[in-house]
């Protein structure tokens, strides 16, 4: 194949969105990391508690704030605010992040895990 007619193939296949993620991909990478990774502790269900609180609306929820969760003083009295920002620092090491709280969980190391589970936490109210 011809350079130019290559660059024309790709040109039109990335107009057409072949070969590109969306959002709605992030958000699908976010669902099965949270599946893999949170779901044993955690819901997605508002009002729903497990070993971990429900993670329903956390984006931009007070840290320790979930109705009938039974938080650890470090949680409950660390005045964090959960944004992308601080959800993300959080989940790299949350002992390091937040020292005496009681997730156990060592955290998930791939940056592209975070940022997918958080584009997820995002979408669920």
């Amino acid at each position: 194949m011809h350079r130019r007619t290559l660059c024309l193939v790709i040109a039109a296949a990335l107009a057409a969105g072949v070969g590109t993620a969306t959002a709605d991909d992030d958000v699908k990478a976010g669902e099965a990391v949270f599946k893999r990774a949170c779901a044993v502790c955690h819901t997605a269900e508002a009002g729903k508690n497990k070993v971990g609180p429900s993670l329903a609306g956390v984006v931009g929820r007070k840290a320790g704030a979930v109705e009938g969760f039974k938080y650890s003083d470090a949680m409950k009295n660390s005045g964090v605010t959960w944004s992308n920002d601080t959800l993300g620092k959080y989940l790299a090491d949350p002992k390091a992040f937040m020292p005496g709280n009681r997730m156990v969980y060592p955290g998930l190391r791939k940056e592209s895990d975070r940022k997918a589970v958080i584009d997820y936490l995002d979408t669920v109210k």
